[in-house]
């Protein structure tokens, strides 16, 4: 019997994790699954591991683990393949898929395309005054980073915006009044805040606090601050996509053999631990900057 395991990223702002809770309730009715699980990597419960289990007890042979992740970071590359491996010992009898996440995807860029116009911005404008600030959580994984940038190249492409420009709220440069002021000096008038976040939480609502600190700051200036991607249609549509992926087709994201991973791995402790600890995630895509490491397979060659 399959299953499929949704895997959030988790926040300490509990609205976040509802509106993954709910996101996946409201995708679960279009996979044709008989179980359909969430749990989270940190600062809420289930784990990954108390979610596989949940999943093996509701009768699953064969588990799709889809991460709800926009990039490749840390948490993609090491500890939800290292929790799979785990599984793997405690469970012999089950399959494991392991999904790819949602990337750099051209319904994404639909998606942004959509906020903006939802935050009053006409695409079809040609606004040699505007400037787009695209605004993602920042990694300490330079892939994960890079692929912002490419986001925001593809978004340049399809608009007619002079400046499409990108910053990040923490980890890495530059930050978000760093891009802000780039965007001052390029000779903006108005500058729309377009973050690349998943769900609402603790950074979302921050830059909602430093919108109107920018604004203060540049009174002459217009800011707009446009929606995360939540509840959009698309978003549901990437995520099936990924589920179909590990289950029935072509899957990019094993790491069973990653040379990378089994070296990081030695030095990593295990990361499905319990979430009484006192750290702002704006850190916590830990070190490892390596080339991108992506390996074709089948779906039954995930299951070693």
């Amino acid at each position: 019997m399959n299953a499929v395991l949704f895997v959030g990223h988790g926040s300490r702002d509990p609205e976040g994790n509802e509106e993954v809770r709910a996101f996946v309730s409201s995708v679960a009715g279009t996979l044709g699954e008989p179980i359909v699980e969430t749990c989270f990597l940190e600062f809420e419960s289930p784990t990954i591991a108390q979610g596989i289990q949940t999943c093996v007890d509701r009768g699953a042979t064969r588990v799709a683990v889809v991460p709800i992740t926009l990039f490749a970071a840390g948490h993609a590359k090491l500890h939800i393949p290292g929790a799979i491996d785990a599984a793997k010992l405690k469970h012999p009898g089950v399959l494991f898929a392991y999904s790819r996440p949602i990337g750099v995807h051209e319904l994404a860029l639909d998606i942004l395309s959509s906020r903006l116009e939802e935050a009053g911005i006409d695409l079809e404008e040609n606004a040699e005054d505007t400037a787009l600030l695209v605004i993602g959580r920042g990694s300490s994984d330079a892939d994960a980073n890079s692929d912002l940038y490419k986001i925001s190249r593809l978004l340049w492409e399809r608009l007619k915006v002079k400046w499409v420009e990108t910053a990040f709220i923490g980890v890495t440069a530059p930050r978000a009044d760093e891009g802000v002021e780039r965007c001052v000096k390029l000779g903006a008038k108005r500058i729309v805040i377009l973050p690349y976040f998943l769900f609402t939480g603790v950074l979302i609502k921050r830059l909602e606090l430093m919108k109107g600190e920018f604004a203060e700051k540049h009174p002459d200036l217009s800011f707009v601050l446009a929606d995360y991607f939540g509840f959009h249609p698309k978003l549901s549509k990437i995520l099936k996509e990924r589920a179909d992926e590990a289950l029935y087709g072509e899957v990019r994201m094993n790491c069973d053999m990653c040379q990378f991973r089994l070296e990081a791995a030695k030095h990593m402790d295990p990361h499905d631990h319990d979430h009484d600890h006192n750290h702002d995630h704006d850190h916590h895509d830990h070190d490892h900057e390596h080339e991108r490491h992506e390996h074709t397979i089948r779906t039954k060659e995930v299951h070693s």
